[in-house]
Parts: C-alpha cells; sequence; structure tokens
C-alpha cells in the first residue's frame, strides 16, 4: 500500500491500493496553516480508517509542491521519516499532477491549466496535455510563478488520493521520477544575519 502525504495547500494524507489506484481512505485538514500541528494525526486516522498498519505500507508518496516553504517541508518531512522507519521508498509527486490527473481522467486528451495560490499576490501555474500511454498527466510547463490574474480559478486543494494514484500509476510504468528538491519556487523569508561590523578603535 501507498501512504501518501502531501501539505502544498492543507494537508492530506492518504492510503492508495498501488495495484488498482484505489483509495482506501483518506484524512483532510481544513486549514492551510498549522500542518505541524496535525499531519500525525492525519496518518493515524488514514491508517485506521483503512484497517492497515505501518508495516502493510510499502511506499510513501510525498507531494513535492509546488508550494509555500514550511508547509512544504513539513509534509516531505512526515514522508520521510514515516519511510525511513520503515525502510521503504519515497516516491516523489509534483502536487499538481494530482488535481490534473482528477480533470483529465474525465476527457484524457484535454489541455489543462493547475493554479494554486502562492501568496504575495502571486500564483503557482503548471500546464498539461492530456494522459500518456501509462495514465500519468503531461506537464508541458510549469510549474511557474506568475502574478495573480482576475477571475482565475484556483485549487481549493491538492488530494492526497489523487496523488497517491500518479504514484501508483508511475510504478506500474517503472516511471518514478526523482523531482529533486521541493518546489518552493520561492526563497524562504528566513535570512542569515549580515557580518557584524567591525569597529575600529
Amino acid at each position: 500500500m501507498i501512504l501518501s502525504v502531501d501539505t502544498s495547500l492543507a494537508s492530506s494524507v492518504a492510503v492508495v491500493d498501488p495495484a488498482t489506484g484505489d483509495v482506501r481512505a483518506q484524512a483532510d485538514s481544513e486549514g492551510t496553516r498549522g500542518h505541524a500541528e496535525v499531519i500525525g494525526a492525519l496518518i493515524e486516522r488514514a491508517l485506521e480508517q483503512s484497517a492497515l498498519t505501518p508495516r502493510d505500507i510499502t511506499y510513501v508518496a510525498a507531494g513535492m509542491g509546488p508550494g509555500p516553504f514550511t508547509g512544504l517541508r513539513i509534509g516531505i518531512a512526515a514522508a520521510r521519516a514515516f519511510a525511513i522507519g520503515r525502510g521503504i521508498p519515497v516516491i516523489p509527486v509534483v502536487s499538481h499532477d494530482a488535481p490534473a490527473l482528477e480533470r483529465l481522467s474525465a476527457a484524457p486528451g484535454a489541455s489543462v491549466e493547475i493554479i494554486t495560490d502562492a501568496r504575495r499576490r502571486e500564483h503557482a501555474v503548471s500546464t498539461y496535455a492530456g494522459l500518456d500511454d501509462a495514465g500519468l498527466p503531461v506537464r508541458v510547463t510549469g510549474p511557474d510563478l506568475r502574478a495573480q490574474g482576475e477571475g482565475e480559478t484556483l485549487e481549493a486543494r491538492i488530494s492526497a488520493g489523487s496523488l497517491g494514484r500518479v504514484a501508483a500509476r508511475q510504478l506500474a510504468a517503472e516511471r518514478v521520477v526523482d523531482v529533486g528538491e521541493p518546489l518552493y519556487l520561492r526563497a524562504p523569508d528566513v535570512r542569515l544575519p549580515a557580518p557584524r561590523k567591525r569597529v575600529s578603535t
């Protein structure tokens, strides 16, 4: 089974069958902050709802963003910690691929644009052109930052269930891609202090 974790917007955790892509359970938070306070409880709830134990988990899918620095890294850290504890692989998944799969499953040949709130009057945007032969969304641009546009429809949340389905299809196609670094798209707000100036006497 795949334990899927995403905190690129709100916190979402799911258990997904890698053979069928079926979502066995999903637990979500309502807010887009406080990820550290809820992620452990969401993992426990998803496992409980699926009637599984950590020993039944064979992969962990981690949403790699785009997303704000603090929230995103909490989900990735939780996913990696669980995987290390179990000695199992982490499957990194671009978070925008999850809603893209949801939309393209209904219209496999369509083109879609996924837009999420990146804060600071900016949006994170990815565009997709249908599904490939493995049923995976074909991302043609992004994720990129752009200024907020009027009337744009934002994704309200990223579903860990859909993220897990992307991971399951990557496994089936033997096309797990190393996303590398998390897709923060913007440097964190924290800055190292400048060196102290020497005072001559």
